[in-house]
């Protein structure tokens, strides 16, 4: 099953750099144009949520040894919720909801959306939390339970230990 996940990992990453790569030299589809910035977000992220997941393989089963088949749904899932957090994080960019904190030039282009798409695909939980802080402040919308209850105990992943809290 180690084998499965990584392959499975793999060939997320395989695909969503061909995404970003084709995106970036201009080889999309004209009917994707318009969503093109929000598709590299999202292919952005799910490179960054399966090298954590693959991090995840390496230290759970090489360097701690602690392979529990308990994990293996998160493998599979964790790289998704990752894609959608990269389209997310493009969505709130571009809706003025999150603010890059570096000056933008007059000649920028997007690498600061799949910068900040990277990092929420690479932290899924903290990006949630912070997609949730920022639902609050502009409308008032109160925090999850499964957000709340996550804050009250540690963050676990196979790469990580502690109680599991989620994707």
């Amino acid at each position: 099953m180690i084998f499965m996940i990584v392959v499975y990992l793999l060939a997320i990453i395989a695909v969503c750099v061909w995404y970003v790569a084709a995106a970036l030299l201009g080889q999309v589809t004209p009917a994707y144009e318009a969503i093109r910035v929000g598709l590299a977000c999202s292919a952005t992220a799910g490179i960054g949520g399966a090298l954590y997941c693959l991090r995840a393989v390496y230290l759970s089963r090489c360097v701690r040894n602690d392979w529990s088949s308990d994990w293996y749904w998160w493998y599979f899932l964790r790289p998704l919720a990752s894609v959608i957090c990269g389209g997310v994080s493009c969505l709130f960019l571009k809706a003025g909801l999150l603010v890059l904190e570096s000056k933008t030039q007059g000649g920028a282009t997007e690498v600061g959306f799949y910068a900040l798409a990277f990092v929420a695909g690479l932290n899924v939980d903290k990006f949630v939390q912070k997609i949730e802080g920022v639902a609050h402040a502009v409308w008032g919308i109160e925090k999850s339970r499964s957000a709340s209850s996550s804050e009250q105990r540690p963050a676990s992943t196979p790469g990580n230990t502690g109680a599991p809290s989620g994707l």
